[in-house]
């Protein structure tokens, strides 16, 4: 590790030290980025390394992110194996990022020296593209730069939350409020805003019975918004009834059980006016949660698959005037909008916080069905000394 050098030092070497605090201040602090690295696809059978890497170009646009921690995503492990496309390895993965700024660009307004942040899942967009200008980062029509396995427009790559230290664009980091935990506030960043987005933007609330399928990391975070939203009934969809109890706990108000309900699709047809989906299998029952909506009924899709969405007939669609649609991430003015959202409301995440150490054991975990009902990575050498 790098020697930390003190404020007062840098002034006292400063010729004018009243114009060069920016700079005293961004440089008073040395250290370097080690993380998690995913060096091949055997990676996600817990075979990441703990090594050193080279994080972003830096700019006074940027800030660096101390972690205390980080929240363990499903996409970490469809990169780390490469299942959505070949991954640029090394890669350091985690878009779940909670800890301090340390260091802050002196182009970024909202953040400050010591601040509790986050950054999600996106960590840059052009930024002046009609998407861009009208608050859709995500949808950039340039393209999205991933918080980690992307690279930037000088060529540089991004590394996540599984680390130490993380670089963003300012742009996309994110104030974390009070009455929030950095643990609680670490799986909202990406799990959270990725279903509270089409919630908000498909009109969930007084009025609306919305049904939530899958009730794993991404789904959880989906009862337990919609209930807090003031929908008439909120629906709980699984395979089996092994969540039920969990569910109820979240907010559900019903649950359907796919492989244990007979006659499911039936005895509930047009009962809902939204379902999000957070799965992504080519054999779920796509039909029968088609049937589930009424009239004008939507259904968007989250969940990310590696492999096909299921055939269906169109005219299981056709035939209410439905919608099938899809949505991403959310952008940095919807995680703010979220996260004082879960203040007013108390809303806590179901989380496991784990030890960064045990970051290789976590995915092994999460990828057989263990977390109940997110993982979040703890870094316990910054989390201590900030007692969280």
């Amino acid at each position: 590790m790098q020697r930390v050098f003190s404020l007062t030092e840098h002034l006292k070497k400063s010729s004018n030290p009243e114009d060069d605090i920016h700079k005293a201040k961004m440089s008073a602090q040395q250290y370097t980025f080690q993380g998690w690295m995913g060096l091949d696809k055997d990676s996600v059978s817990g075979k990441m390394v703990w090594q050193e890497f080279e994080p972003k170009t830096w700019t006074e646009d940027d800030v660096d992110i101390k972690v205390t921690h980080c929240g363990i995503c499903g996409s970490d492990l469809h990169t780390l194996r490469s299942g959505w496309g070949p991954t640029l390895y090394p890669c350091c993965v985690g878009h779940e990022v909670a800890g301090t700024a340390v260091k802050v660009g002196k182009n970024v307004k909202h953040i400050k020296l010591g601040d509790r942040v986050g950054l999600g899942a996106q960590a840059g967009s052009c930024l002046d593209c009609e998407e861009c200008v009208a608050g859709l980062e995500p949808y950039c029509s340039k393209g999205l730069i991933g918080t980690y396995n992307a690279k930037y427009p000088d060529g540089s790559k991004s590394y996540g939350g599984y680390a130490d230290y993380c670089r963003a664009p300012g742009h996309f980091v994110v104030k974390i409020p009070d009455g929030l935990t950095l643990a609680e506030a670490a799986p909202m960043l990406c799990g959270g805003v990725t279903v509270w987005s089409p919630l908000k933007k498909n009109g969930a609330g007084p009025g609306k019975r919305v049904g939530i399928v899958g009730i794993g990391g991404l789904g959880h975070f989906g009862l337990l918004w919609a209930k807090a939203l003031g929908c008439d009934e909120v629906v709980a969809i699984s395979r089996t009834s092994s969540k039920a109890a969990d569910a109820k706990k979240m907010g559900a108000d019903r649950f359907i059980a796919t492989d244990e309900d007979e006659g499911w699709a039936k005895k509930n047809s047009r009962s809902l006016d939204l379902i999000v989906s957070t799965v992504s299998s080519p054999n779920m029952p796509l039909t029968g949660y088609f049937r589930l909506l009424k009239t004008y009924g939507q259904f968007i899709q989250v969940g990310a698959p590696e492999d096909a969405f299921p055939q269906f007939n169109a005219m299981a669609l056709i035939g209410k005037g439905c919608k099938l649609g899809g949505s991403s991430i959310g952008s940095p003015a919807d995680i703010s909008e979220m996260l004082e959202f879960a203040v007013q409301h108390k809303i806590h995440p179901f989380i496991q916080v784990r030890p960064m150490k045990e970051a290789n054991q976590a995915i092994r975990d999460l990828e057989s069905g263990k977390a109940r009902y997110r993982y979040v990575l703890r870094n316990e050498k910054h989390a201590d000394e900030l007692g969280v």
